[in-house]
């Protein structure tokens, strides 16, 4: 089995997070100038393995295998949540470059947004696959300042560069590497996560519509306050999805958001952002039909009206079994008995490149479980450990 540089690796992945450090983490937001610095550092590395390096006109960094197939795709994101880790995604790219150093015959994206800085979110990953249309770029702004994609993507020297598309018939399949950014293998003592499928996230705008009035002068049976029919909603919700969910659905209340918003003021309206996420079609149908009746009951028994709009509703992904099969038995080799299969709870660029292709993923121990904040963390010897099970893994699938 081909061996890795686990130093050369560790260094790589070091010299990255200084672009953009942020404490002991990093601030790369997409196409901000560190973003781009960092794009622009990863195409020498790649261009250094004896890749062909390329950046299209979303920003997806690509590195070409030259060499005869077949070929498996290697990769993640490299951009980071505001003021976040230094490995979220990142560890998924320069793995892929780990693995082209180590010889084999892999294709190594860094796709473009898979942070979701801008509306739509996996705008690199989806690019890639054909289904981010040009006016979904022409509508779309940033999340943290309202810039308008396109104004973005010129100031990052972007505009007018083609986009690229997955090349259909290269690759065999595609491997991402990523932190688990959660506690399971940590808790359990364990060092490697085979990923058996990835969570999808099913988006909704909840919308109260109550009466403005003032807080001092209208008697408490008077009020139709839009506030606590939403806050009595959500405890409902939260009492009944245990009954419905799977053993490792989730659910978020992202933001609530009450109008006028002042101290004295009834609030006339309000609007809460909710998410549910779990890997089985079946368990997100049934939470569906949950979250339906109870706005049902909500309104038979709330003064304020409650309206439920879907905002987006992803597909599951699957991990690919004769992939998975691989990485079992590179992780039993490498760790035997130090490692587990379990579900991703997290959204990756995995699960659209897997519209086009197998795919599979594997987690490293998170320490603390703590991801999105610039503590993130995970021991060296994992990371490292982890990059060869991927890189045994990968030679493997290629043999099959």
């Amino acid at each position: 089995m081909p061996r890795i540089d686990a130093d050369r690796f560790l260094r790589d992945l070091n010299e990255l997070r200084q672009i953009g450090a942020y404490r002991t983490g990093v601030h790369r937001p997409t196409y901000s100038p560190q973003d781009m610095e960092s794009r622009r550092w990863l195409m020498e590395r790649l261009a250094e393995c004896g890749l062909e390096a390329s950046i299209d006109g979303i920003g997806n960094v690509y590195g070409r295998h030259k060499g005869p197939g077949p070929h498996v795709l290697v990769g993640s994101h490299i951009e980071s949540q505001n003021q976040a880790g230094w490995l979220d995604g990142a560890l998924g790219v320069m793995a892929g470059v780990a693995l082209a150093r180590a010889g084999l015959p892999v294709d190594v994206a860094a796709f473009a947004d898979e942070e979701g800085h801008f509306e739509g979110g996996f705008l690199g990953s989806r690019s890639m696959i054909g289904e981010l249309a040009e006016d979904e770029i022409d509508r779309s702004k940033s999340r943290n300042d309202g810039q308008p994609l396109r104004e973005a993507l010129a100031a990052a020297g972007l505009a007018g560069k083609p986009r690229m598309q997955l090349e259909p018939g290269r690759h065999k399949g595609f491997f991402e590497m990523h932190i688990e950014q959660g506690t399971q293998l940590e808790s359990a003592g364990l060092r490697v996560g085979v990923v058996t499928g990835i969570v999808a996230i099913w988006q909704w705008l909840i919308r109260f519509e109550g009466m403005q009035d003032h807080a001092g002068g209208t008697t408490m049976a008077e009020r139709r306050d839009a506030g606590l029919s939403a806050v009595r909603l959500l405890a409902a919700i939260d009492a009944e999805f245990p009954r419905v969910c799977g053993a490792r659905s989730t659910w978020t209340t992202g933001r609530i958001s009450l109008e006028p918003g002042a101290p004295s003021i009834i609030p006339g309206s309000a609007e809460v952002l909710f998410q549910f996420r779990d890997v089985s079609v079946p368990v997100l149908e049934r939470m569906e039909a949950t979250l339906r009746a109870l706005v049902a009951e909500s309104n038979r028994r709330e003064k304020c009206p409650a309206t439920l709009i879907q905002k987006s509703r992803a597909t599951p992904a699957i991990c690919d079994p004769a992939m998975m099969e691989a990485l079992d038995a590179a992780a039993q080799a490498e760790a035997p008995g130090a490692w587990t299969r379990m579900p991703s709870g997290a959204g990756h660029d995995a699960q659209y490149i897997a519209k086009r292709m197998p795919v599979a993923m594997l987690f490293t121990p998170s320490i603390g479980g703590i991801s999105h904040h610039w503590a993130e963390d995970t021991k060296e010897e994992d990371l490292a450990l982890c990059c060869q099970v991927l890189a045994d893994a990968a030679e493997r699938y290629l043999k099959v």
